[in-house]
């Protein structure tokens, strides 16, 4: 199932400037899904990191995969207007930086569920190359 923005924002609270996602696939309800991002050469943050050399910044991905694991996960909740809220990073790791007007796809799969806590995998990837992993938990409320 493809999401656009407008369907995502209906599940998540974020908006510009801070929805790091394009368009998102849900390919299973609450449990996996794909979200795709370009960031472009103008996006405010590449003034500061850094000038003439820009790369997105680790967090900002961080944040993109949670905000695909939101929607994943949130989804399944639409109807009761929960929301799905960050918790905690488990574990992250950055393989490569991320250039300006890079197509990035963040890879999320739910790993455990202890009642209303999901725990994530995800990896994003810029063509087939894994940029950031990372393991984190969100909670439904």
């Amino acid at each position: 199932m493809k999401l656009e923005k407008n369907e995502i924002k209906k599940i998540i609270p974020h908006r510009e400037p801070f929805l790091f996602l394009d368009y998102l696939e849900i390919i299973e309800k609450g449990i996996k899904g794909i979200g795709y991002k370009k960031f472009n050469e103008d996006e405010n943050f590449f003034q500061g990191h850094f000038p003439n050399n820009p790369i997105v910044p680790g967090v900002i991905i961080v944040e993109a995969l949670a905000q695909t694991a939101g929607v994943v996960a949130g989804i399944q909740f639409i109807k009761e207007n929960r929301s799905v809220l960050f918790m905690s990073i488990n574990s992250v790791k950055f393989r490569k930086p991320v250039k300006p007007n890079e197509n990035i796809s963040f890879f999320v799969e739910k790993i455990n569920q202890v009642k209303n806590a999901y725990k994530f995998s995800g990896k994003a990837k810029v063509n087939d190359t894994i940029v950031t992993e990372s393991v984190f938990t969100a909670m439904i409320i």
